[in-house]
């Protein structure tokens, strides 16, 4: 089973495709809570170089309010993770996604919240 959601952004910068992969999350009511900079970090604890990566934490209140309320523990599960990486021929932008991410938890009700957010995040994807 694929946990991806997955797009190859072509001929665009790292950063035009972190402004781009913002909007398209925003407008599908997820925020940003959290950011990493893998590629910073690892250059400061380790002293290695490597390719832009970024990690983005993203919420919709809505649906983790509703993933909570089923399963107070899903907490562990979130944000929904995006990563932005530099790769060769762009920058690919990937998703979790949560139907595969949850697929351990044995709740239908949860499964399908889980099943709406991989239609959302799947869709602001598609919209880069």
């Amino acid at each position: 089973m694929a946990y991806t959601i997955d797009r190859l952004l072509s001929g665009v910068s790292f950063e035009d495709a972190d402004t781009s992969t913002r909007a398209a999350l925003q407008a599908k009511g997820f925020g940003v809570l959290t950011e990493i900079d893998v590629t910073a970090t690892m250059k400061k604890k380790l002293d290695k170089d490597m390719s832009g990566y970024r990690i983005l934490g993203a919420c919709n209140p809505g649906m983790a309010y509703a993933a909570i309320g089923i399963e107070p523990r899903v907490g562990a599960m979130l944000p929904c993770n995006v990563i932005l990486r530099e790769v060769k021929g762009g920058v690919e932008v990937s998703a979790v996604d949560p139907v595969a991410s949850m697929s351990a938890i044995d709740n239908a009700e949860l499964h399908r919240v889980a099943g709406e957010v991989r239609e959302m995040l799947a869709e602001a994807i598609a919209a880069i």
